[in-house]
């Protein structure tokens, strides 16, 4: 009987690992780098354990600190999450030989599995050995991980080596594995994967499948379960294959097996021998606890003889802290607020006022909603993700909302080339035209009326702000019955909630301020001073970090007085465990080069500095 976990990871599975947890009345340890050391998996766990460090490679990828971690917490078993260390044999291994239990498939089916090469060559399919014109275009992934780290599609035969370099390091950096492989890049397809569960007493469930087609950068976005408008033979093929990929490596606990589908036929992706991101859409539509249940098996438990029965459709979308407008570019800072309306299911590692830092993926939270249909759980998770309150940096929110209601996604006819083809018209900035008024207005409130600044009761007053990447005035007046704005009739304003009527149609607008940034509704405006410097910060051709990060690389022989044309990569930086090609903008000559290989940069630093050719 298990009595105490140790959580090898961090962040939104951390803390779902601690919730299941302490459901069933099992102590939690967790550990925590420097950069978590007031991360909410760490404040919610009974006891928390420091790695000393902050990057991956330092932290959570070092299973030796890991395993004396829960020896010295008196923890008798270890859940490794997923990502990490969750597909490491070795780890595996080390758990069990000190004599902890490990929640988990055994170590040989990690391995004959978790490499997608091997997983591959069991199944008898051989990757590429070598890469023509003809195969193009090909897609380069990690042999040990997935999330869309370590891959990269390739179009042009010159571009391989860098690509391979490039996923190389990205998949050291998230999973201290460089191996790599390259196989057909399948474009137009659907992503459709297989849960399984299974047990030490020979039972297997396949439970149901799942739909990941929306993906940026080979990433999950959003995921729903079951898979939309699968053929009923396609449906049952793929399950029985990915029971059959079980029961080929005596797998136990859950896992999943992933296929492109396309033409009518599944092509086998690989096996992720852990849980997945996206299983709370399967827990829905069964109506089980997959973490309770790898548990139950890792005591030793019999699985029923069949799986539960489905019921209704559940969808999930990731929350990210990015900007998809600007190449998903992550974003850090604090994270004033997050709330979500109770009706659907919030999975975070995150809390009011936590900070957003660097060395991690910027996966906010997972918000799931459960319904008899699709159509009712696609319009009750963009509803809810639509009202729900998010104060900090940047994130996805507009972009999942709009890609909910996207007529090809509410008619299943999406596939995995869905943000290829929509991103600029799903990113497209459509302001609120009111909403600086809005702020106006609630900064206004309280303020006399014969303010030290305001030379004449009547005069209109006018405040700057910065929406959409444009500059809007808004300019109000303090009137004998209170403040008015031309054109609209201000019922109600105080510093939170201000109350519009716009030719008899009434508005509310929910006010937050935090520094210079305001937030009104779902709307962000940053606050711009009176008077602004005139003077300009940086030269023509200047390129600034898009994000804090590292400098990890800058191309061989660049420097100053260098001729570089429009589009040719400078530097790269890594942030959040992705690499990010940094290319000159304009063809000319390298004037400036500010940067060198190993250095941190913060969000507006200057790297170099392009002289457009005359």
């Amino acid at each position: 009987m298990i009595t105490s976990v140790l959580v090898a990871n961090r962040g939104e599975i951390a803390c779902r690992v601690v919730r299941t947890c302490r459901a069933a009345g099992i102590r939690t340890v967790a550990v925590h780098s420097d950069a978590d050391a007031n991360a909410l998996h760490a404040r919610v766990a009974d006891t928390a354990v420091r790695l000393p460090g902050s990057a991956p490679a330092d932290t959570y990828l070092r299973g030796d600190l890991i395993v004396k971690a829960a020896l010295a917490a008196g923890a008798d078993a270890v859940h490794p999450g997923y990502g990490f260390l969750s597909e490491n044999a070795g780890f595996a291994r080390a758990v069990r030989d000190a004599g902890l239990v490990w929640i988990g498939p055994p170590p040989e089916a990690i391995e004959a599995m978790a490499s997608k090469t091997r997983a591959k060559e069991l199944l008898g399919i051989e990757p590429l050995r070598e890469v023509t014109e003809a195969d193009l275009p090909v897609l380069v992934k990690a042999a040990g991980g997935g999330g869309g780290r370590g891959m990269r599609v390739v179009r042009h035969l010159a571009d391989l080596d860098a690509e391979l370099a490039a996923a190389r390091a990205e998949a050291v950096s998230a999973f201290g594995d460089g191996e790599v492989f390259v196989e057909p890049y399948v474009e137009g397809g659907r992503h459709v994967e297989v849960q399984v569960l299974a047990d030490t007493h020979g039972t297997v469930w396949a439970l149901g499948t799942r739909d990941c087609s929306l993906q940026r950068r080979h990433q999950k976005v959003i995921e729903e379960a079951p898979a939309p408008g699968l053929p009923a033979a396609l449906d049952e093929e793929v399950r029985a294959l990915a029971v059959r990929a079980a029961r080929a490596v005596d797998y136990v606990g859950a896992g999943t097996v992933e296929f492109l589908v396309a033409d009518g036929r599944a092509h086998f992706l690989e096996m992720n021998t852990r849980l997945q991101v996206e299983h709370p859409v399967t827990e829905a539509v069964f109506g089980v606890d997959l973490v309770a249940e790898q548990i139950r098996v890792a005591e030793g438990h019999a699985l029923a003889d069949e799986p539960p029965r489905a019921r209704g459709h559940a969808v999930e979308a990731r929350l990210y802290a990015e900007d998809p407008a600007k190449g998903w570019a992550p974003q850090t800072g604090r994270l004033h607020r997050l709330a979500v309306p109770d009706a659907v299911r919030l999975d975070t590692g995150y809390a009011d006022g936590d900070d957003i830092g660097v060395h991690y993926d910027p996966m906010l939270a997972k918000v799931v909603a459960h319904a008899p249909t699709r159509a009712e759980a696609i319009r009750k998770l963009a509803a809810a993700l639509d009202r729900a309150v998010i104060h900090g940096p940047v994130t996805n929110r507009d972009l999942l909302v709009r890609s909910l209601r996207h007529p090809e996604f509410t008619a299943a006819r999406m596939d995995t080339g869905f943000y290829d083809r929509h991103l600029p018209d799903l990113t497209e900035p459509v302001p609120d035209p009111l909403a600086p008024l809005a702020a106006a207005l609630a900064d206004a409130h309280g303020r006399s009326r014969f303010g030290g600044w305001r030379n004449v009761p009547s005069q209109p007053q006018t405040k700057r702000y910065l929406m959409a990447g444009e500059e809007h005035e808004a300019r109000y007046r303090h009137g004998r019955e209170g403040l008015e704005a031309d054109g609209v009739r201000v019922v109600h304003a105080d510093a939170r909630r201000v109350i519009l009527d716009v030719d008899g149609m009434r508005r509310t607008y929910e006010v937050a301020r935090h520094g210079d940034q305001v937030y009104v509704n779902t709307t962000t405006l940053t606050a711009l001073p009176r008077f602004p410097d005139p003077t300009p910060q940086h030269a023509p051709g200047s390129l600034l970090a898009p994000m804090p990060g590292t400098v990890v690389r800058v191309v061989d022989g660049l420097a100053v007085g260098t001729a570089v044309k429009e589009g040719d990569p400078l530097l790269w930086l890594e942030a959040m465990k992705m690499q990010h090609k940094i290319i000159a903008p304009v063809t000319g000559t390298l004037t400036e080069l500010c940067v060198v290989p190993g250095q941190q940069v913060e969000p507006g630093a200057l790297l170099a500095v392009v002289k457009q050719a005359p």
